[in-house]
């Protein structure tokens, strides 16, 4: 039996802070927190699992128990990690980098994404950059090619794009809209 544990809508290094609250509450120890799951020292008694899903579900969490849930969110959470909380240059395709860290065939991943998520995995993945670009417009600390680079988009032309067919506004427009239309990438 694995000792990891699976959490729903950890999107954030708050998130993980949050989740390691929980697990020192409780008494619960572990190895390490990451996002969207958690590597226990020991197995889960079914009182502790209870009570991790409780105060989980308290904070706005969720354990996810079957396996192709599991895998769905291992995928979402190494998109939001990837987009959103690297720094490392990748010259991989996603297709590789979630058949990689998951060791399933993409074609199947990818399938089940779409059929569980009712959107494609690609789509997602788009979704997410494009909320990464809201981000970076609203900190105004980098030109919009400086964006379209670090976020491996072609062009400029192909970031603004992708950023109007999403959003409906080009990027200069969102820069000058009052409502930022900003979304909790759990929502994404």
């Amino acid at each position: 039996m694995s000792n990891t544990i699976y959490i729903k809508n950890m999107v954030c290094p708050r998130c993980i802070s949050s989740v390691s609250r929980i697990m020192n509450k409780l008494n619960i120890k572990y190895n390490i927190i990451e996002l969207g799951e958690v590597d226990l020292t020991n197995e889960l008694s079914p009182k502790n699992k209870s009570l991790i899903s409780v105060e989980l579900q308290n904070e706005g969490f969720s354990l996810v128990n079957d396996r192709k849930s599991q895998l769905i969110e291992q995928m979402k959470n190494l998109v939001i990690e990837k987009i959103h909380h690297s720094t490392e240059d990748t010259d991989l395709k996603w297709a590789d980098i979630i058949s990689r860290e998951l060791n399933l065939d993409y074609k199947y991943l990818s399938s089940l994404f779409s059929s569980v998520e009712s959107i494609t995995f690609e789509q997602y993945i788009i979704n997410q950059k494009i909320e990464r670009v809201k981000e970076l417009i609203v900190y105004d600390e980098m030109t919009l090619s400086e964006i379209a680079f670090q976020l491996h988009y072609s062009s400029v032309a192909y970031l603004s794009n992708q950023f109007k067919k999403v959003t409906g506004m080009t990027p200069t427009q969102f820069k000058k809209s009052v409502d930022k239309n900003r979304k909790f990438l759990n929502d994404v």
